[in-house]
């Protein structure tokens, strides 16, 4: 049975680049220091007003154009963000409204990096039972919102001013995950194939909730009131991350689901043409490739420009490959991604 097609990709990122010099404006950090750790040197943040919906409509027009459809002709939208415009409604069916094709489905998945694992799982499911026939698969994020400063006129470099010696400790305190996060969006348009063997021939996923707190926003429903000036005070609104061991999760992870994967669909590592793996840091990338024995050549990146934008880094990396021709029909590749929840683990689509 055939299975989706990828017809057409788009991305977006808001305003200019904010490079690593300018982060160390409003916390304690150096361009050397954050390059060595994740691989970054900018990345963009969403400006005041603007939110995932905002961006993924850029996104999905362009996805629109390559593919040669018009908002009319979707007929699902699959959302995926941990950064929505509301806490609800979900950012899914406001996108629909904003680009003219209400009145469909476009359901929010909350899979955080993980994301585009489910959004084409769920898309493949769909085509093959006659549920849709044309399909918008988003990964949008703002987290500029979340950034642990509160001063970007400093960190715009449009005023002399220093932090306060509070802010910057508050900043500084949380570097550790604020130095890696960006904004953008990304989005896949895909349709039932037309030849038999495409579409996602294998998948490996998997979640843990016992490492839920390893990497988590702690604020929610179970306080009365869920946010208060003491929980934003104690930092509840903020992400709490231990780097150290979200990296060992990652690496001794997906490569295992990599394996298990390969082995679902009877193919090896070597047949496997692409590696796009979450763009959560490129340390991570390169342990995993390594384990693999897989040349980094076939694990492209795009990190060290837009930093680890959660649901969107997988859409924004497809569509940099399939506008620069390395993304070509019947090739196999491999999508890979640890995020939040712990939710993890890898699928192959032949293209």
């Amino acid at each position: 049975m055939s299975g989706l097609s990828i017809i057409g990709t788009g991305h977006y990122v808001p305003g200019r680049p904010y490079t690593n010099h300018d982060l160390s404006r409003v916390l304690d950090t150096n361009d050397e220091w954050i390059r060595q750790r994740t691989g970054i040197t900018q990345r963009h943040f969403c400006p005041e007003g603007q939110g995932v919906s905002d961006l993924a409509v850029h996104a999905s027009q362009r996805a629109l154009e390559a593919a040669g459809k018009r908002p009319e002709d979707i007929d699902y939208i699959l959302f995926s963000t941990m950064t929505p415009d509301h806490v609800f409604p979900g950012s899914g069916s406001l996108l629909a409204a904003k680009l003219g094709c209400s009145n469909i489905p476009a359901p929010d998945l909350r899979t955080q990096c993980a994301a585009m694992l489910y959004g084409f799982q769920f898309a493949d499911v769909l085509l093959k039972a006659d549920a849709a026939s044309c399909i918008l698969i988003v990964g949008a994020e703002a987290h500029a919102g979340l950034m642990p400063w509160r001063d970007w006129d400093i960190l715009e470099g449009t005023t002399d001013r220093r932090p306060t010696s509070e802010d910057w400790e508050r900043a500084t305190r949380n570097r550790g995950w604020a130095i890696i996060f960006g904004d953008g969006a990304g989005a896949i348009v895909v349709e039932r194939s037309k030849s038999e063997g495409n579409g996602v021939i294998a998948v490996d996923l998997q979640s843990d909730g016992r490492f839920a707190s390893q990497l988590c926003i702690p604020v929610g429903f179970r306080t009365r009131p869920y946010v208060s000036a003491a929980l934003l005070d104690g930092d509840a609104a903020l992400i709490h991350m231990d780097g150290r061991e979200v990296f060992k999760h990652a690496v001794t992870k997906l490569p295992k689901s990599i394996l298990a994967v390969c082995k679902k669909a009877g193919v090896t590592v070597d047949q496997v043409d692409w590696f796009v793996a979450h763009q959560a840091n490129a340390r991570i990338n390169e342990a995993i490739a390594s384990r693999l024995g897989v040349p980094l050549e076939k694990m492209p990146g795009n990190i060290e420009r837009f930093g680890n934008t959660s649901a969107a880094t997988i859409p924004i990396l497809m569509d940099e490959m399939r506008r620069d021709g390395r993304l070509q029909p019947g090739q196999i590749v491999c999508v890979a991604a640890l995020g939040a929840g712990f939710h993890w683990g890898s699928l192959l689509i032949r293209t």
